[in-house]
């Protein structure tokens, strides 16, 4: 059987018998791959510690039938370390890894795997504030699936001005004439905030006032949840406004 070797992403695992797992790897040339790590449970595995979520690996895979079967790992980054130890980086590596799983479903380009990579790499390294980083990393990550709302023009016009009505089932901010009654509204510096995080200016992100980053936030889970179409189970233990932002 052809053998392949690729840096990847552990994303999830399952069991699989008394002593295999499941891994979802997100790797930088191949994609999303399912393969079983054999013997992986037992305390005389080769490689068991290397193959939780959240590390980076240099893996060694041969293709089967159905699954691929994992013959070598070896850690570049072991960011679960970092995050085993911090509920807030944990919870926004959840997210991510989750978002990355779905998104890679159908369509992969590299850069879905390095935007992955550098996101881990910012958050087990406390650079900004968690929220911050998995939100950064929510708006590229759908920019990438084609899903980048509108920010600084109207939606559904195309128009410019300064649209502060977000409505997440029309693609970003609208005129306040399209905008459907109950609509959430930018607070001040929120536009300003979400083109800070899609362009990675984190001087500005972190400059941003808390309310404003919260109900940014909430509108980002909301754009996410919606766009997925599939319920992104971990952003309910992020603290986000999401109920308040699908209006």
């Amino acid at each position: 059987m052809p053998t392949y070797r690729d840096d990847a992403i552990v994303l999830r695992t399952h069991l699989l018998g008394e002593a295999d797992k499941i891994v979802t790897l997100l790797c930088k040339k191949h994609g999303k791959v399912r393969a079983v790590a054999k013997g992986v449970r037992k305390t005389t595995s080769r490689f068991g510690a290397r193959l939780e979520p959240f590390t980076v690996v240099d893996v060694q895979l041969y293709e089967g039938k159905s699954l691929d079967i994992i013959q070598q790992a070896d850690a570049i980054d072991n960011y679960s370390q970092a995050m085993s130890h911090d509920y807030a980086k944990y919870t926004a590596a959840m997210v991510m890894v989750e978002t990355a799983d779905k998104l890679t479903d159908h369509d992969f380009l590299p850069t879905h795997y390095m935007l992955l990579n550098g996101g881990l790499r910012s958050l087990a390294q406390g650079e900004h504030p968690s929220g911050a980083i998995v939100d950064s990393y929510l708006l590229r990550a759908l920019a990438l699936a084609g899903w980048s709302p509108s920010i600084t023009r109207c939606a559904v016009t195309g128009d410019e001005g300064d649209h502060r009505a977000f409505v997440v089932s029309m693609g970003g901010v609208v005129s306040d004439g399209l905008a459907p009654a109950g609509s959430p509204k930018l607070s001040d510096g929120g536009k300003e905030l979400l083109i800070a995080l899609v362009e990675g200016d984190w001087a500005a992100v972190d400059k941003a006032e808390p309310a404003v980053s919260s109900q940014v936030s909430g509108l980002i889970a909301a754009y996410t949840q919606f766009h997925l179409e599939r319920h992104v189970r971990s952003l309910a233990h992020l603290e986000r406004g999401v109920s308040e932002a699908v209006s």
